[in-house]
């Protein structure tokens, strides 16, 4: 008798366990939501081939490589050629409307600007003309501290002051290290090795973290603010024209912009929905 009560009991806990399980609420990936098939986007984040010295940290004159010399000509061609392997239909690079972009990579085509180190001549127009496209896209933008500026010059300027990279902050001395660090390592290494570690995610992570220190501290949340209506509003810009050339889930973007832009552009691409982010180093 004790043995049947037993075996009805653990009937009846086997169903109520299984009446339960049927009942759980499985809860959709926010994926299932969106299209799966998605435009694909690869970003070369690059250091500046010509080495204009626009950017906070200065390269020493004895860690600029040359790129139309051995070993580093042939490094580009090996670079070039890896990046083609992405197969991009449309090439979108680090330059304003006024630079005429179109106007250049047309004399490119017929030869002329092959002796610019310029990354967006080396890499940009030299895929471009051997993928024969027929279109670059000039995606920069101006951020909307210049728009700002106009309408009060004298508050920006106080807004903007010691805004200049030169904080005491340790972590900035840990990264300005860091940046003299990979500065030297061009000449050192192979480019396109180079390229997979200046495009890795661990780098993108502390090349913006870089910019999370020093002066962004500023005060109160004044750092934050510079930071908000210059860096990363410019960005945002760049990231709504990378949406306005995409017309299909079928585009395959490549984008060739300084490693600084890259680092926030990955952030971009990976929570957008319209976008695949391809990894550098995938190919």
């Amino acid at each position: 008798m004790k043995n049947i009560i037993l075996f009805l009991f653990s009937i009846v806990l086997v169903s109520c366990n299984t009446q339960e399980e049927n009942t759980k609420t499985i809860i959709k990936p926010a994926s299932s939501f969106f299209p799966s098939e998605r435009a694909k986007v690869l970003v070369v984040g690059s250091f500046h081939f010509n080495y204009p010295g626009l950017d906070a940290n200065k390269t020493l004159d004895e860690d600029k490589i040359d790129v139309l010399q051995e070993p580093k000509k042939s490094e580009v061609t090996e670079l070039v050629e890896y990046i083609k392997k992405f197969k991009p239909n449309k090439i979108a690079i680090e330059a304003f409307d006024r630079w005429n972009a179109m106007e250049k990579f047309k004399k490119y085509k017929q030869g002329e600007h092959r002796e610019h180190r310029d990354e967006r001549y080396q890499l940009g127009m030299r895929i471009a003309t051997e993928l024969q496209l027929d279109t670059l896209y000039s995606i920069d933008a101006q951020s909307y501290d210049d728009e700002l500026v106009q309408l009060d010059s004298t508050y920006f300027e106080n807004f903007f002051k010691d805004f200049d990279f030169k904080s005491d902050d340790p972590y900035e001395i840990y990264a300005r290290e860091w940046l003299d660090y990979n500065d030297k390592m061009v000449s050192k290494t192979n480019l396109l090795e180079y390229f997979k570690e200046m495009n890795s995610k661990e780098y993108h992570q502390y090349d913006y973290g870089s910019y999370l220190i020093g002066d962004f501290k500023l005060d109160d949340t004044r750092g934050a603010d510079i930071l908000s209506v210059w860096w990363y509003n410019r960005n945002l810009r760049i990231f709504r024209k990378i949406q306005q050339l995409t017309e299909n889930k079928n585009d395959r973007v490549l984008l060739i912009f300084g490693n600084g832009h890259a680092s926030i552009l990955r952030q971009l691409l990976e929570s957008s929905p319209e976008f695949d982010f391809i990894e550098f180093d995938s190919l």
